[in-house]
């Protein structure tokens, strides 16, 4: 099994529209068709669905965007633990998804991005058991990697810190907070 890059390749151009601002924007969710979604695993298996949740999270009404997210979670990162190798891939996209306003659980997506910078229970295991560090699929790494991530991504916190929502800003600062350390 291949783990998929967490950066958007740079030969992507995504689509671009012009807002009534006059300033172009990209399309959500643009490079979700550049990551080899069913080549990862998710908790379930196959996290071939990744890319459905992640539209339904995007461009659904906000019970329809709250299943979705509440079903990412257990993909990607149940109980503070990263489950697969799939969270990293993600993790870009619910960065971008913050972002956008129209949005109904960005304090939620902020809330799993956190989650997911705050996780090590792999490696507290393997300090534990340093046997699970032989495996041919390390959980350790995909936490890593995951927490890489979200920490790559760690600029776009300013413009969220600002945000008039008070549940989206509430939830940047305490990740801001958990990325700090």
């Amino acid at each position: 099994m291949r783990s998929a890059s967490t950066e958007q390749p740079s030969s992507e151009r995504p689509v671009r529209h012009t807002s009534p601002t006059g300033v172009a924007r990209s399309t959500p969710l643009a490079a979700l068709s550049q990551v080899p979604w069913a080549d990862m695993q998710d908790s379930t298996g196959s996290a071939a669905a990744i890319p459905l949740l992640l539209n339904g999270i995007a461009w659904g009404d906000a019970d329809t965007a709250r299943a979705a997210l509440d079903d990412l979670r257990k993909r990607i990162c149940q109980y503070g633990f990263v489950t697969e190798q799939a969270t990293a891939a993600t993790v870009p996209f619910l960065w971008e998804l913050a972002q956008l306003p129209h949005v109904t659980v960005r304090a939620g997506i902020i809330q799993l991005l956190k989650a997911i910078a705050d996780a090590r229970q792999w490696e507290s295991t393997a300090a534990a058991y340093p046997k699970l560090l032989n495996r041919r699929e390390n959980p350790v790494v995909w936490e890593r990697a995951a927490r890489q991530a979200v920490r790559a991504r760690r600029g776009e916190l300013n413009r969220l810190l600002s945000e008039p929502d008070t549940e989206v800003a509430r939830a940047s600062t305490e990740l801001a907070r958990a990325l700090a350390d």
